[in-house]
């Protein structure tokens, strides 16, 4: 745990992901511009945090760090689940001088921002209040697919990291179930991850694809969300109407499994392009689909979050929380 006070001495906050890494300084809890930068342009985190460092206009180094990182992060060390690199706190904190480096999963950025979004970043899709006190849960597809909870307690919150986005899918449609039977001819475990992603709808439509007899172009998920959301593909709408479907009933698991009466966040960069489209999507319809617990999941609202930055309100939250900034 980093326990300090920078007196005029910044702190660096990270989010890397499997395809932008982005950095910020936060100096006197004032957090300066993020610097965005493409994974593909660096071939390590060290060498891609050297250029950011190198960059910066400040003379002197910051003297503590804080990174998320999208994956599994055991012993202050992660390997990205969907890239090479590895980022490693000790390493870190070696190469570079930091007095402290704290390494978390990217998604537990997230969870520590809940408590911090406001109703102008937040789109509501369904449910009624939170229950305050309650669980709050976020999940997010994105280069992969992640998922953290924040449990409110006297003291603040507790924040759990989570790999629930590997959890095996389920279908709820024969048809469904037809798409999850073809992608396991080619992967054998279908996790949630391999739909509810951007590699993922690109399976997704492929498997579409496949089953339909049709032969549409190749196609990346921006362009599949694009021609899906335009009408101009039926192939590209299906998958992404499918897509929206089966986040919708992942999530709804996610809000029972964790009692999230708090709400249920969704984050991630796919989404954050089709906000209409989700809300009049099966995904509600879907995250309330579950038999006799209807009841319970009715009230639970899910919202959409707007905030492209949202890991770095948490990182900084987590900053004065350990006492920093």
């Amino acid at each position: 745990m980093i326990k300090a006070t920078l007196e005029g001495r910044a702190a660096l906050l990270a989010d890397v992901g499997g395809t932008n890494a982005r950095f910020a300084l936060l100096t006197d809890g004032e957090l300066g511009a993020i610097t965005h930068m493409a994974v593909k342009d660096h071939a390590t985190s060290q060498e891609a945090l050297a250029a950011y460092l190198g960059a910066s206009a400040r003379a002197e180094r910051p003297a503590h760090a804080i990174l998320a990182a999208s994956g599994a992060v055991q012993n202050g060390r992660c390997a990205l689940t969907n890239n090479s690199w590895i980022v490693d706190a000790e390493e870190l904190r070696g190469a570079y001088g930091f007095s402290a480096v704290r390494l978390i999963n990217d998604f537990e950025a997230v969870a520590w921002a809940l408590p911090r979004l406001g109703p102008d970043s937040l789109l509501q899709l369904g449910g009624r209040q939170q229950v305050p006190g309650a669980p709050l849960a976020a999940i997010g597809p994105g280069t992969g697919l992640g998922m953290a909870v924040s449990i409110p307690h006297p003291g603040g919150q507790i924040v759990l990291a989570s790999e629930g986005g590997h959890a095996t899918l389920a279908g709820g449609s024969l048809r469904e179930d037809a798409v999850i039977e073809h992608l396991r001819q080619r992967f054998g475990h279908v996790s949630a991850e391999r739909i509810l992603s951007g590699a993922g709808l690109e399976n997704l439509y492929d498997a579409l694809a496949c089953i339909d007899g049709a032969t549409p172009p190749k196609r990346r998920a921006s362009d599949i969300t694009r021609a899906g959301i335009e009408g101009t593909c039926p192939i590209s709408r299906s998958a992404v109407d499918m897509f929206c479907a089966m986040l919708g009933s992942v999530a709804g698991n996610l809000a029972l499994a964790l009692n999230a009466r708090g709400g249920i966040f969704i984050g991630g960069g796919i989404l954050r392009h089709l906000p209409d489209y989700l809300a009049a999507s099966q995904f509600r319809q879907r995250f309330e689909e579950k038999g006799r617990l209807r009841k319970f999941l009715e009230p639970i609202p899910a919202y959409l979050t707007l905030d492209d930055d949202v890991a770095f309100v948490g990182l900084r939250n987590l900053m004065e929380v350990e006492g920093i900034g």
